[in-house]
């Protein structure tokens, strides 16, 4: 590179991170991997370095020089006391200690100590607290304001609306709390497993589902979706000095506020140990319930840190060393296309075998037609796989070197490869359809969807049972599960007569099965296990749910009526039963014998737990954690994957584990399987 060929690769490469910014901060979309990204930033940022000239002459405005931007529409923003700013990254050890080194010279003294935390792969948040009470939530923002995120912070159940009374630590008068929220990896793979069953695109990885999440316009939807929240950081606080003197006595002062706060962070002497600590977080962080991209090394002095300062993008006193991705190569042998419930062509790499995080991966998943054209993937290319966000196996890139003649671009199928209909883009959206309601492979799909144990519970009527009925043309709706005929199953094979008898049964007793499986089993977009167990309770009937109007969901100013019904929810739940043929399959059903009982605490006219929110942990003498969760439900509570201030009980068996260390530091009341019968109403 040299001087006249500079200011043009130094254009270029600033429109392209900040379209990356965009995608990334903004959309939570982002197009490339991390590491691909931070090398674009940093070639830029080396180029205007080496050529400060050629950097002047592109423009002062430069994406090294500011933090990504995530304010959206919709929200308003709030201005940050102090500053939020991003982190310098590294990937490389010796710059690690370079940044070390730079202290060393700054400060003027060589026994630095560090903490060494986790890097949390989610949205920046901070919260400001005044007089202990939740104020408000803001994203970083551009890091001098932020959208203004509260309401939907608050349905975060971990996090208290005030802060716990600490004689030790008494909360400051005005405090802002910076952290992460994030999702589960449990809870990311639960989303996506409803949007497999639903034929629908899986999201890439939590962080931009978490991030998209949060920055939702329907609080109901949001909370649908359990967001968690961990923190760690400190922003302006009044009286100075309340938070504590080192960033590793803060966690205690943020756990004694009743705030979650980081799994495992380690202290150390010098760099040698806060290395060492790196490489531990490395090997211990498969074990962590979020998903890690790295490691904070901080100073651990807050006086240091005064005194170290900060660029106006980032601290001086700490640096984020970031682990490379695993990646490993293979052919792509094949795409092939699988259709969904709801009509939804996925595209999915057939690849060579490889281990890729400890896995042998043979399919990954390409998303969709567009990024297929993108990343200009064709069969017969060698072609990077990459775990997005350590779950979903994903084809990151093409290694252009190996591509041989015979590779010629994908032609994604204008028709539906299981009935040959013409496929269709709906207006918003880039997957492509099949329309055809009648496709057999969406035929089979919405049947096993409805007889799963997720649903109606039909033993018996198993993946195989399902696509013979379905090719035998017996049955082409969930009805006519009800129409089969001993007859034409015995028909089936030698020696069946035992099993059809026994499915016949089950089909039977299934016309007895709880409301909320009904309603889940209907399939209706965006209605989840959670969703239709709060639709039972309000409607108590497959027919008043079909009759129900947009009125019957939201009050005054679009406010949802029922809790965890938002209005994307209910206009789907309108939309899907203003189809005549969606009416007709509940009249069948209900002409059919179909008997569903609706909620047993709802019937009782005051259910005994009604409000109630229980965490279960460690393992019961006699219930298992479904029954228990079914006993809860029935009796008009909820049950909670996470302890925190708003939860009424926690459950507690043998081995339980750390909620039941936080429910004791919450003073949440914890019961046995014992106490526990007796909160419930009387059987029958």
């Amino acid at each position: 590179m040299d001087s006249g060929s500079a200011p043009q690769r130094i254009a270029d490469l600033r429109t392209q991170v900040a379209r990356h910014d965009e995608l990334y901060h903004r959309r939570a979309k982002p197009e490339i991997a991390d590491v691909d990204y931070d090398r674009l930033k940093r070639e830029l940022a080396d180029l205007e370095t080496q050529f400060p000239a050629a950097a002047l002459a592109a423009g002062a405005d430069s994406p090294t020089a500011r933090v990504g931007d995530d304010r959206a529409e919709g929200f308003q923003t709030y201005r940050h006391r102090q500053a939020m700013q991003s982190l310098d990254n590294t990937y490389s050890e010796a710059e690690l200690r370079e940044f070390h080194a730079r202290l060393v010279r700054l400060l003027g003294r060589e026994d630095l100590a560090y903490v060494v935390e986790p890097k949390i792969d989610g949205l920046a948040v901070s919260l400001t607290y005044e007089q202990g009470r939740l104020v408000r939530a803001v994203t970083r923002g551009n890091g001098v304001e932020g959208d203004d995120v509260t309401a939907n912070a608050r349905t975060i159940h971990s996090l208290p609306a005030e802060l716990k009374k600490s004689k030790t630590a008494p909360a400051p008068d005005i405090v802002e709390i910076r952290g992460e929220v994030y999702l589960t990896l449990a809870e990311f793979r639960r989303i996506n497993q409803g949007r497999e069953e639903a034929g629908l695109e899986l999201y890439a990885n939590p962080r931009n589902l978490a991030a998209g999440t949060l920055k939702l316009l329907d609080t109901r939807e949001v909370a649908s979706r359990r967001l968690e929240i961990v923190l760690y950081g400190i922003g302006a606080c009044e009286p100075a000095g309340a938070a504590g003197d080192t960033q590793s006595g803060y966690p205690a002062r943020l756990h004694g506020w009743g705030l979650p706060i980081l799994e495992k962070s380690w202290t150390a002497r010098g760099i040698d140990e806060a290395w060492a600590a790196v490489q531990e977080l490395d090997r211990r962080r498969d074990a962590f319930a979020y998903a890690t991209d790295g490691a904070v090394v901080k100073l651990d002095s807050f006086a240091l840190q005064r005194e170290a300062g900060r660029t106006s993008k980032a601290p001086r006193w700490a640096m984020a060393y970031k682990f490379a991705a695993e990646r490993a190569e293979t052919k792509l042998r094949a795409i092939t296309i699988q259709v969904g419930r709801t009509g939804v062509l996925t595209p999915v790499a057939e690849l060579e075998p490889v281990v890729l995080s400890g896995t042998t991966v043979s399919r990954a998943t390409l998303h969709n037609q567009d990024e297929i054209a993108r990343k200009d993937i064709r069969v017969g290319d060698t072609v990077s796989l990459e775990k997005a966000g350590e779950v979903i196996p994903a084809v990151i890139a093409v290694n252009l070197e190996r591509r041989t003649p015979e590779c010629v671009p994908y032609v994604f199928p204008t028709s539906c490869p299981a009935c040959g209909t013409p496929v269709v883009r709906q207006e918003g959206e880039v997957a492509l359809r099949c329309p055809n309601y009648e496709c057999p492979v969406q035929v089979r799909r919405r049947v096993r969807h409805f007889a799963s144990k997720a649903c109606v519970d039909i033993d018996g009527l198993g993946e195989a049972m399902v696509d013979a009925l379905v090719e035998k043309g017996w049955v082409k709706s969930a009805a006519d599960i009800y129409r089969l005929r001993r007859e034409n199953l015995l028909s089936l094979g030698k020696d069946v007569e035992k099993s059809t008898d026994n499915l016949l049964a089950a089909i039977e007793g299934s016309k007895r099965a709880e409301l909320w499986r009904f309603i889940h089993g209907l399939g209706i977009p965006h209605v989840g296990a959670a969703s239709a167990k709060d639709l039972a309770v309000r409607f108590r009937g497959l027919e008043a749910l079909a009759s129900a109007r947009l009125e019957d969901f939201l009050g005054e100013k679009k406010a949802s009526l029922i809790e965890g019904i938002g209005g994307t929810i209910a206009q789907a739940i309108v939309t899907h039963f203003n189809q005549p043929r969606n009416r007709t399959l509940v009249e069948e059903l209900l002409a059919l014998g179909v008997a569903p009982k609706p909620p047993a605490g709802a019937a009782a006219g005051g259910a005994s737990l009604l409000g109630k929110t229980f965490v279960l942990t460690g393992a019961l003498p006699t219930l298992t954690r479904e029954e228990a969760t079914a006993r809860i439900e029935a009796a008009g509570g909820k049950v909670s994957g996470s302890v925190s201030k708003k939860t009424s009980y926690v459950l507690a068996g043998t081995e339980a584990g750390s909620k039941l260390d936080k429910a004791q530091a919450l003073g949440v009341p914890i019961l046995d399987e014992a106490a526990f019968l007796q909160l419930l109403p009387p059987a029958g």
